[in-house]
């Protein structure tokens, strides 16, 4: 199942490191990464894969969640065609 993930937030040393960290921990594939910083603004998004992952996008995004707090930025999950309609034109 593929999966968009989201991160935005003030920009700061360790961001990605975290979150690919916690990914990599639960068996997700990185499919693809696009990140900017406009000023002090990080923004981030990520196409994952969650086919071969140890546990379940519940407790992905649980884990995800809890590290976004940790580094005071906002990651949010969901699934690639209900994102992909949400923002269809």
């Amino acid at each position: 199942m593929r999966t968009i993930i989201t991160v935005m937030g003030i920009d700061r040393t360790g961001i990605i490191a975290k979150v690919s960290d916690c990914l990599y921990r639960h068996g997700v594939n990185i499919m693809d990464i696009n990140q900017t910083i406009m000023q002090d603004i990080f923004t981030m998004v990520m196409l994952v894969d969650l086919k071969g992952a140890n546990d379940s996008s519940d407790e992905i995004l649980k884990d995800l969640e809890k590290i976004g707090k940790e580094i005071g930025v906002d990651i949010r999950m969901q699934n690639e065609e209900i994102f992909n309609s949400m923002h269809r034109i």
